[in-house]
């Protein structure tokens, strides 16, 4: 089978992980992933297809003008015809949209993964409602949490073509870094407290410096780092100079090796507002680390409050700044919760189960267009026989 995936990507997150993670695993048998992603010519960002590139996946860029480019559709069409794929995976609104634009009425098989909606303006919320219009069309929609399947449904998607698939993780790569990383051991080494992820309103990275400035009260050597980019970058860097952290704290951009960065950390944050299931803390997980997040979107399903971390309220820094003290002072608990965490991303999260879950949802797309198009043939055939 081969699956072309296509997105409009904003830099290596959840649904880039998603898709790299899925190619792997399908490349380790009979499968083979395509990737399709758009060129934007404002902000482009190209990093999941040079990295693609870089792992010998086939990938192909979409150049995109403006917010309607009748040339980008057509190149979708081309693609789809040229590359012979079985089923288009889509990822993201402006890649749902185009896709069904491109290729509707040529009984293609589509498949979207849901990973969450941020409708934090009007131009977003307007694309939202037609992406979920669209997904009706579509022949399996794939939703990483309870909360998006909901939201599918309140927007008509039938429930017979919505899937739960829960995000998967490759541990190979966090496996060869983890035994590369050789971590620091001195006493007086300071602490790492990290945050990946988009730097926008809904992951709450005001909130992670709100309370890194609480936790440096009581731990003054601890480093906070932020990895990722966003359009909240000045705002936030304006945060940090009236929160007077500039010395403790760092914004560190995009970085290319990330299971590096995981295994530099000692405690990971994630302070969502808003949330499917996080990539960034799977992968925390899968590192071993303790995790601190916010108890939002299908993030309680995985961190579990005492088990595999720690659990607070969204939006409050001091809640937050207590968890992260918490397991700053008790390295024995930072231990025990890592290791608890990665034994269940080894258990329940890995992307070899993902992928089979995927490779079903890819077989009932294919087979229900082929019942709808032997379904159309027949209802020809008999209007032609009437017709005689």
């Amino acid at each position: 089978m081969k699956v072309l995936h296509i997105i409009s990507s904003s830099g290596m997150y959840g649904a880039e992980a998603v898709i790299l993670n899925l190619a792997r695993t399908l490349r380790d048998g009979p499968h083979e992933c395509v990737l399709g992603v758009f060129s934007n010519s404002i902000n482009p960002n190209l990093q999941l297809h040079e990295i693609a590139l870089k792992e010998g996946f086939e990938s192909h860029l979409i150049a995109c003008r403006g917010q309607v480019d009748r040339a980008a559709i057509a190149k979708i069409r081309e693609l789809v015809t040229r590359t012979g794929a079985d089923v288009v995976h889509t990822h993201g609104y402006k890649a749902d949209i185009y896709v069904y634009l491109a290729l509707r009425g040529l009984g293609v098989p589509l498949v979207s993964t849901c990973h969450t909606w941020y409708d934090t303006d009007l131009f977003v919320s307007i694309y939202g409602m037609a992406d979920r219009f669209v997904l009706r069309k579509y022949a399996r929609v794939v939703a990483v949490s309870d909360e998006v399947k909901q939201r599918l449904l309140k927007a008509g998607v039938r429930e017979e073509k919505i899937r739960m698939v829960r995000n998967g993780i490759d541990l190979r790569q966090f496996d060869e870094a983890l035994r590369s990383h050789r971590k620091d051991t001195r006493p007086e080494r300071a602490l790492v407290v990290g945050l990946v992820g988009r730097l926008a309103w809904e992951k709450g990275v005001d909130v992670f410096l709100r309370a890194a400035a609480e936790v440096l009260v009581e731990f003054p050597e601890t480093r906070f780092v932020v990895v990722g980019e966003g359009p909240d970058q000045e705002k936030l860097e304006r945060l940090i100079d009236t929160l007077m952290i500039r010395e403790s704290v760092e914004l560190l951009g995009r970085r290319e090796e990330m299971a590096s960065v995981y295994a530099s950390l000692d405690v990971m944050v994630s302070s969502s507002r808003q949330e499917g299931l996080p990539m960034a803390v799977l992968e925390g997980m899968a590192s071993g680390l303790a995790v601190v997040a916010t108890a939002v979107g299908a993030v309680p399903t995985v961190v579990e409050d005492g088990r595999t971390g720690v659990l607070v309220a969204a939006q409050d820094s001091g809640l937050l700044a207590a968890g992260i003290a918490e397991l700053l002072r008790d390295p024995a608990k930072r231990r025990r919760l890592g290791d608890a965490a990665r034994q269940l991303i080894e258990e329940e999260y890995s992307a070899a189960r993902m992928t089979k879950d995927y490779l079903r949802v890819y077989e009932e797309a294919i087979a229900e267009v082929k019942r709808n198009r032997e379904s159309r043939a027949k209802l020809s055939a008999a209007s032609q026989g009437g017709a005689k």
